[in-house]
């Protein structure tokens, strides 16, 4: 099984400052993992917010993760599901299923550290 990794294990794979590195770093290790644009721009995103937990600067959040991306060589998928084809039923819901449809359309799950996603893609990682 191949693992659509979602932003919240990018963050904790990468960040050691991050709570659930220790458990993201053990649940990724023999897993074949997988990618997307989505789920990369939200680790910059994040780990650049200036009020945010890890206050990066734009360069050396890119750098963590290009070096997290070339050591684990995950595959590389595309956000190529048009979003009206992803139902999630409320806002808090709307990225969440649609990185889980991404996951499910390519025959995979998406790994996260979310258990409020009900969705059969999905794998929550404990």
């Amino acid at each position: 099984m191949t693992y659509l990794m979602d932003v919240n294990v990018l963050l904790a794979a990468i960040w050691k400052e991050h709570p659930q590195h220790g458990r993201a770093d053990q649940w990724l290790a023999g897993k074949a993992l997988a990618t997307c644009p989505i789920a990369e721009l939200g680790f910059l995103r994040i780990s650049t917010l200036p009020k945010g937990p890890f206050r990066s600067d734009m360069s050396a959040a890119r750098q963590l993760l290009e070096g997290f991306l070339e050591n684990w060589k995950p595959q590389f998928v595309n956000d190529d599901l048009p979003a009206l084809h992803s139902k999630p039923a409320n806002s808090d819901q709307v990225t969440d299923f649609y990185l889980a449809d991404i996951a499910g359309k390519n025959g995979m799950k998406l790994a996260t550290f979310d258990t409020g996603i009900s969705h059969p893609a999905v794998e929550n990682i404990r």
